[in-house]
């Protein structure tokens, strides 16, 4: 059957360099774009309520440029500046490349697989086991992802900051297309909901995804193209091999995508080799020994037997031990106190006495002399 037209259940891509504009290019095909879900973030009091601290964790797993937008979105909603420290890891290349809208582009903080996840969750358990990681997701995750990380015991916690509505596409004509490109389960389930006894006829299903093809297989259709897979890491890459002509759906498709579940086999007891026998020599004939007859030794006489008398350990007498006198306690003779030393008498100088002078002789009072002879005369 020869594919004309085809169309993807994601919007038209913004990058002109986008490989579904070269395959339609290529091998002459229309390519339409319609998204069959609608992406609605979670407010941040919602998701308060799962109680996730971003901070908390030193990598962040990046499934698709949805998450990338609404992770960034609820950071901002919170006031949560994201460290530089932060670690990314990414399922492809362009989305590693996306995150240049929010953060630096540093190549020892951003890792990315070949569009495989099993790949990426391989790089994680070899070189980064260590790390704590946060996983954003739709209130619906993909049970792929969480499966693969459970499975090498990695530290890793769900973070809700979207949700898939179903988009209104009762106006497309499913029978005008030859292909039906499918990127998860969400949109499997709007097909149905707009279409309810949708049938499949000859219509080329291609389903992105483990969880997505599964979910094509119970619902009653058939896929014939499935990515990732070890020839074919995209979708776009698996596109273009089924339009030449060269892919090849293995029978078991499962095998490479996700954890391969352990069948358990009875142990079988391996039969043990026979054990060889050593072959038995024939016997040489041995010539008969002579008959040697025994010479009767005289017998000896066993040596009488000592007996030994019980030793009776005699008791040593306890001799009393006389009692020591002590000797008395020499009196001890108290040391007399040395007489203090006499001090010699320290002379005291003598006050000068002052030789009492002797008192002055009264003198006689001097004898009264007579008036003159010429004064008494008138």
């Amino acid at each position: 059957m020869k594919i004309k037209k085809i169309l993807i259940s994601q919007p038209r891509p913004e990058l002109e360099r986008s490989p579904y504009f070269e395959i339609a290019k290529t091998h002459g095909v229309e390519i339409d774009f319609r998204p069959f879900v609608q992406v609605e973030g979670i407010p941040a009091r919602e998701f308060r309520k799962n109680r996730v601290d971003i901070l908390s964790y030193t990598a962040i797993i990046m499934t698709s440029k949805n998450a990338v937008d609404h992770f960034f979105r609820i950071c901002t909603e919170m006031r949560i500046i994201v460290p530089e420290t932060m670690k990314y890891f990414c399922i492809s290349e362009t989305t590693a490349y996306y995150l240049q809208k929010y953060i630096q582009f540093r190549k020892r903080k951003i890792f990315f697989s070949n569009h495989s996840y099993a790949d990426l969750v391989d790089l994680i358990r070899k070189k980064h086991k260590d790390d704590k990681y946060l996983l954003p997701c739709s209130d619906a995750p993909n049970e792929e992802y969480t499966s693969l990380l459970d499975r090498d015991g990695i530290r890793y916690a769900k973070a809700p900051l979207y949700r898939a509505v179903n988009s209104d596409i009762k106006d497309i004509n499913f029978s005008e297309y030859d292909m039906v490109v499918l990127f998860s389960s969400a949109g499997l389930n709007s097909l149905f909901n707009s279409f309810p006894d949708y049938k499949q006829n000859e219509t080329v299903i291609a389903a992105f995804g483990e969880q997505t093809a599964r979910a094509v297989t119970t619902s009653g259709l058939k896929f014939h193209i499935l990515a990732p897979q070890p020839n074919t890491p995209s979708m776009a890459s698996a596109m273009d091999l089924y339009l030449r002509g060269e892919y090849v759906l293995s029978d078991d498709p499962f095998a490479h995508m996700g954890p391969q579940k352990k069948q358990k086999t009875p142990a079988v007891k391996k039969p043990k080799p026979p054990v060889a026998k050593p072959e038995i020599a024939a016997k040489k004939e041995v010539p008969a020994k002579k008959e040697v007859k025994p010479v009767a030794k005289a017998p000896v006489a066993a040596p009488a037997k000592t007996v030994q008398k019980p030793l009776i350990k005699k008791a040593n007498p306890v001799v009393k031990k006389k009692p020591v006198a002590k000797p008395a306690p020499k009196p001890v003779a108290k040391k007399s106190k040395p007489a203090p030393k006499k001090s010699k008498p320290v002379p005291q100088k003598k006050k000068p006495v002052a030789s009492k002078k002797p008192a002055p002789a009264k003198k006689k009072p001097a004898p009264k002399k007579a008036k003159k002879a010429g004064k008494g005369r008138k």
